[in-house]
């Protein structure tokens, strides 16, 4: 071979290479408890994004789902793997807290977009590629003490995971407590694994509070409930957003009948006023997911996942003028258009992101609801 055609051959070799680095498809990964304690909040989210269109713009997409089985090692193994094999452009996920703060760190470094399902605290320094997509914890805990207050609840105890879930629950709520004169008497916790805390609710009841608040997350959040109820509890129950799907009241059965949660507005989508912006997309939403997966069954979190696509595909019709995906270029465009989201209606708030704040949600994301013979209702204020 002549020298011109070896140079030739190495040029088309290196124009093969550069070729690979870009996809012929946007890759979105998604890092979801489908088993383990979980996975009554992972199904659903990969029912939603099983739901999404396979094109944005002209350019196919494809996603990659990995069950992390309710596991933050694992979730760190299938973000890594998701990166530096499948080389996604996004990721959403993953589930729960726990999970979220071990990966935050490997997301962060690998300058992949990250739109995380669980209402996390981003550690500081990891802010730049990370993006929240449910209500804060202290946004939805305020709505829980503002109802005590309103309900003359002098004295209030806790009951939550020992982890760090429950530690930013009661964080947040104790924080509101304090700033509205509620006393709070105890905190008591249990492991997600566990399947008895009356040891724990004989404690909270010697004490006599006014209310008590559950900072449980998915099914195992029935526990204390269970117990308050068949001890002879009479004072106001109250749960966090975590625990607001069909599963919860599945378990719980009579004994969450009462429970006042906080909750984004998808839940009680048709108890909504045709004036509310988030109706109309969540309706939609809701009659597809039904149509798909069975009457009744959209939830919160389901939307949660909607939503972070919804992101992901508004940011990507910017970042595919910019480059193509698969490199670098593309996920920064993709990165920069999400933070540049603003007043996006989507089924469970109206996002608005920033430099300065990756956390979308605002207060129109909130509602109140009581479990009502075995039924989300929308409280009125």
């Amino acid at each position: 071979m002549n020298v011109r055609l070896v140079s030739l051959s190495l040029a088309l070799v290196g124009f093969a290479l550069s070729v690979s680095a870009a996809h012929a498809e946007i890759v979105i990964g998604a890092v979801l408890s489908l088993t383990g304690p979980g996975a009554s909040l992972g199904i659903p989210y990969k029912n939603a994004l099983l739901l999404k269109p396979r094109k944005i713009g002209n350019e196919p997409v494809r996603f990659i789902v990995l069950d992390d089985a309710s596991d933050p090692t694992t979730a760190v193994t299938d973000t890594h793997k998701l990166v530096t094999s499948e080389h996604v452009d996004a990721i959403i996920g993953p589930t729960s807290t726990p999970q979220t703060l071990a990966v935050a760190g490997f997301a962060n470094s690998s300058k992949v977009p990250l739109l995380v399902l669980a209402p996390v605290r981003i550690p500081k320094g990891d802010e730049h590629w990370i993006f929240v997509i449910p209500q804060s914890i202290p946004l939805m805990i305020d709505g829980v003490v503002a109802d005590m207050k309103k309900r003359g609840v002098k004295t209030a105890s806790y009951i939550g995971f020992a982890d760090a879930w429950g530690d930013a629950v009661w964080q947040a709520f104790k924080q509101a407590c304090d700033a509205s004169g509620i006393r709070t008497l105890s905190d008591e916790r249990y492991a997600r694994s566990d399947t008895s805390v009356t040891a724990q609710v004989v404690r909270i009841m010697k004490e006599k509070p006014d209310a008590v608040l559950s900072g449980g997350f998915s099914t195992p959040a029935a526990l204390p409930h269970i117990a308050l109820t068949h001890l002879g509890y009479t004072g106001l129950q109250y749960d966090n957003h975590g625990s607001v799907n069909q599963d919860f009241l599945r378990v719980g059965g009579a004994s969450v009948d009462g429970v006042i949660a906080p909750t984004g507005p998808l839940v009680v989508n048709s108890q909504l006023p045709a004036s509310n912006p988030l109706k109309e997309l969540g309706a939609e939403f809701t009659k597809s997911y039904d149509a798909k997966y069975g009457a009744g069954s959209a939830n919160p979190f389901a939307g949660y996942a909607h939503d972070a696509y919804l992101m992901v595909e508004t940011a990507a019709q910017k970042a595919l003028k910019k480059a193509k995906p698969g490199t670098p270029e593309f996920r920064a465009a993709l990165r920069d258009g999400i933070e540049g989201i603003e007043g996006l209606n989507g089924t469970e708030a109206t996002y608005t992101m920033s430099p300065t704040d990756h956390y979308g949600a605002r207060t129109n994301a909130r509602v109140l609801v009581q479990v009502k013979n075995g039924k989300w209702v929308l409280l009125s204020d």
